[in-house]
């Protein structure tokens, strides 16, 4: 089915509502959306604070955080028909809140309308509706947090992680939180000195299986903002324990669109543009609630690669390879693997390398394709959480000077090459009568 005609199918999406409970020492949610009368989804959250439990008195007082929850998890669930129409039933949204989601709809699900060939507008991608009885929510009615010396640092399994960790650790008291724990998460938190779950604040997300029924029937699928998630769960991290401060690891090179010229940006929710709006949204709408922001947003990959290289009791656990996540190993094919072998190669040996990814990725020429993606020679950058054009060009050129034998390394030299020889030619041409 296409974009429009998935639209005429299901011209309403609504969010119904949610229900929260405290069952044993987590707190569970869950959310209620349908699609006219014959789709639902009914999501379930569970999140585990351990040691750092501050639970309220009266969890009524979460119940504006647990609607915003639910406004960014809805996202997922809208996508895979694009209703025109979104219904709010809960509360609703003043007018400057509803600009502030549709631009995270438009810009956070850039890359799926990309991705999916989707010709629409801003104005034309949908509409909000509210219930004639829901009110808005006043921002004095969220709980707000003093800041204190403890930090809650966001554990994603990764290089970048590591290094906000262990620089934190050295003058805060840091606590760990995992979305869906894995094999990487759990030990890097375990090298970490954070053994016990106790320690640690874990949230259990679950998509709904109907939806991955849906899509395998046909309906729209593909990318959304979860980082923006992230931050909307960030919230109630601060609400239930009292920590105010969330240091995320988002570097420079999430600013960089995916495909250059455009707002496309695989990226988005985790740019210092959504950085600061959610940052004005949660002080203007939400009490000032926590304070959100990222440790590395300064530096880049080359930056943060050689910081983590300082850090070699990670180098066994570690892992930022999406498509080998499941297994908690490198797949060695994807972007991922090339991106973060090449980024780390600079400041870590031939040897130590093979032993983290398994293989060789340097030297293993099937992956020019994917360099030429990364480095700039492809006309886009892979759909991937990766650095810079710049970023990796610059470990590049460094790796022709300590890696020249290596089988990418030398494509990268005859590729470059034949760009310099190509971009001469059209500037004699430019310059002809």
């Amino acid at each position: 089915m296409t974009f429009d005609e998935l639209r005429a199918q299901h011209p309403v999406f609504t969010y119904e509502g949610y229900d929260y409970s405290l069952e044993g020492e987590g707190l569970r949610i869950q959310f209620h959306y349908r699609i006219g009368d014959a789709i639902r989804f009914d999501p379930t959250m569970t999140l585990s604070a351990g040691r750092n439990a501050r639970y309220p008195a009266n969890l009524k007082t979460l119940e504006g955080i647990i609607f915003h929850i639910g406004m960014i998890e809805l996202i997922s669930y809208w996508k895979c028909t694009c209703s025109p129409v979104v219904r709010i039933l809960p509360h609703q949204l003043s007018a400057d809140q509803q600009e502030w989601w549709r631009k995270l709809f438009w810009l956070g699900l850039g890359e799926f309308r990309y991705t999916n060939n989707l010709h629409t507008t801003p104005t034309d991608f949908f509409d909000f509706e509210f219930a004639e009885e829901a009110t808005e929510i006043p921002a004095s009615a969220y709980p707000h947090v003093e800041p204190d010396n403890r930090v809650i640092v966001p554990i994603g399994g990764g290089k970048d992680s590591v290094v906000t960790l262990e620089e934190l650790r050295t003058s805060r008291e840091v606590v760990p939180f995992i979305i869906n724990p894995r094999g990487a998460t759990i030990e890097c938190a375990r090298v970490a000195g954070f053994p016990d779950n106790k320690d640690m604040l874990i949230l259990q997300r679950e998509i709904d299986p109907r939806l991955i029924q849906l899509n395998k029937e046909g309906y729209l699928n593909g990318h959304t903002p979860f980082s923006a998630m992230l931050a909307f769960y960030t919230t109630l991290l601060s609400a239930v324990t009292g920590i105010r401060d969330v240091a995320l690891s988002n570097e420079s090179s999430a600013n960089e669109p995916t495909i250059p010229g455009t707002q496309i940006n695989h990226q988005y929710s985790k740019s210092l543009e959504f950085e600061l709006d959610f940052r004005d949204y949660v002080d203007h709408f939400m009490n000032g609630c926590n304070h959100y922001y990222s440790h590395l947003r300064k530096l880049t990959e080359l930056q943060i690669a050689e910081r983590f290289a300082q850090h070699p009791q990670y180098f066994p656990v570690f892992k930022s390879c999406n498509v080998g996540s499941k297994e908690d190993k490198w797949c060695c094919h994807c972007p991922k693997c090339l991106f973060a072998y090449v980024i780390l190669s600079p400041f870590i040996d031939d040897s130590t390398m093979v032993r983290i990814f398994g293989e060789d990725l340097l030297d293993n020429a099937e992956l020019a394709p994917t360099l030429d993606e990364l480095d700039g020679m492809s006309k886009t950058k892979p759909f991937e959480c990766v650095g810079t054009i710049r970023e990796v060009n610059e470990a590049m050129r460094r790796l022709c000077n300590t890696r020249p034998d290596k089988a990418l390394v030398k494509h990268y030299i005859n590729k470059s090459l034949e760009q310099l020889e190509d971009n001469m030619l059209e500037e004699y041409f430019n310059m002809s009568p």
